[in-house]
């Protein structure tokens, strides 16, 4: 009797014990620790035996190299040193966590942080400026340019890496410089006189042909108060890019009274600049007036601000010096519209009566021009002309009884081709 109540008591203790021990080995459920599945209980004896061969046997090796579910690795395991490890707050959410583990590895030694290749949002804990404390920290280069470069060039054990340096960011020298290429590299490959020929054809097919050009300026009909008249002003040459050879022409007359003044050059002209050429030759002169033969010299070209800009020094047979100074501007209102503004000027060192002609300025022209370019070769245009005379050549105009200033409206053609 006495046995059987002890042996039921002792059974009551155990059931009670067991579910108690249960709710004590689930508080060890920590973070990161498995704990070992239950086992089929062994004798003293056969565990004293298993535990001999587990020390040597290969079965330990597996079971140790198995996940931590074992009582063995556990037991094995060295203690871990958690001096080094952040605080971590495991009431806080799971972002929070990371957030906070990787605040605390910036003072890792030797720990190398990745580049952020997005920038922090406003108000956000700067990871680079964080790392500047870090001991032997190697930097990456920063996306954002070399301002945060600059920054961190003075932290204490953080390597920069190196920087290319080109144009002014060189350091100063004496180097001699290069030797300058052959102005004809392909001369070391064939004879030089075949590839003179050849540079020599190729200029000639890409500009250096000659060609020219013939233009009437002005070619016009001229309304003045009785007497009616017209005028013409052209120019042809023919040639290359420096050397041509010029005929001009240029004269006027009244209506059923014939030529007044006519002239016809011909000049040699040679380029002297990418905008300007010198011409030299002779000038004969028809007419009523005495046909005298003039030595030319002079200049045509294009002066800045766009101004086609002419001059002449004339030398005739009997030593009379005349000269003549004259240009125009083109002014486009539209594309087709242009107004063209001109002057003339004739000048004689000395009287010359025998063609009416007084020392001085002899006469001026003033002109507005306005023309349409139906074509660019082909343009009509109506305008107006005033010339005034001067001087003793005005007193020579008034013996014939006329006026020595008149005003014309113009219409004419300007073509060239």
């Amino acid at each position: 009797m006495t046995r059987s109540a002890l042996l039921s008591a002792a059974t009551a203790m155990l059931t009670i014990s067991a579910p108690v021990a249960a709710q004590s080995m689930q508080g060890m459920n920590m973070p990161g620790m498995s704990m070992p599945a239950k086992k089929q209980a062994v004798t003293k004896k056969s565990a004293a035996k298993g535990k001999s061969r587990a020390q040597s046997g290969p079965a330990a090796i597996k079971r140790k190299r198995s996940a931590g579910s074992s009582a063995a690795p556990i037991r094995g395991m060295k203690r871990m040193d958690h001096s080094a490890m952040p605080e971590m707050d495991m009431s806080s959410s799971a972002s929070q966590p990371a957030q906070g583990a990787s605040q605390g590895m910036k003072s890792m030694p030797g720990m190398q942080m990745p580049t952020s290749k997005q920038p922090p949002a406003q108000g956000a804990p700067q990871p680079m400026a964080d790392m500047q404390s870090m001991p032997g920290m190697t930097m990456p280069a920063d996306q954002h340019g070399a301002q945060r470069m600059s920054s961190m060039a003075g932290m204490p054990g953080v390597t920069m890496p190196a920087m290319e340096q080109t144009g002014t960011a060189l350091a100063a020298g004496n180097a001699p410089a290069p030797a300058p290429p052959m102005d004809h590299y392909a001369d070391r490959q064939f004879a030089s006189a075949d590839m003179t020929k050849a540079r020599r054809d190729m200029m000639s097919e890409s500009g250096g042909k000659p060609f020219y050009q013939v233009m009437f300026n002005l070619a016009e009909y001229q309304a003045r108060q009785g007497r009616d008249g017209y005028r013409w002003d052209g120019e042809g040459w023919f040639g290359g890019d420096i050397n041509r050879l010029w005929l001009k022409s240029e004269g006027e007359g009244a209506l059923r009274e014939g030529i007044e003044s006519a002239e016809v050059q011909a000049l040699y002209s040679r380029a002297v600049g990418p905008y300007f050429n010198l011409q030299g030759g002779v000038r004969q002169d028809l007419g009523p007036f005495p046909k005298r033969t003039y030595a030319t010299v002079g200049f045509e070209g294009l002066s800045p601000y766009m101004f086609e800009v002419e001059g002449a020094l004339f030398l005739s047979t009997k030593g009379d010096l005349l000269g003549r100074l004259e240009g125009y501007y083109d002014q486009r209102i539209t594309q087709r519209l242009v107004l063209q503004p001109r002057v003339e000027f004739n000048l004689a060192a000395q009287d010359v009566p025998e063609s009416r002609l007084g020392a001085g300025l002899t006469d001026a022209e003033l002109g507005l021009r306005l023309r349409y370019e139906i074509r660019r070769q082909f343009a009509p245009y109506v305008g107006v002309s005033y010339v005034t005379q001067t001087g003793r050549t005005a007193d020579f105009t008034r013996a014939e009884g006329k006026d020595p200033s008149t005003t014309s409206f113009v219409a004419g053609v300007r073509a060239w081709f």
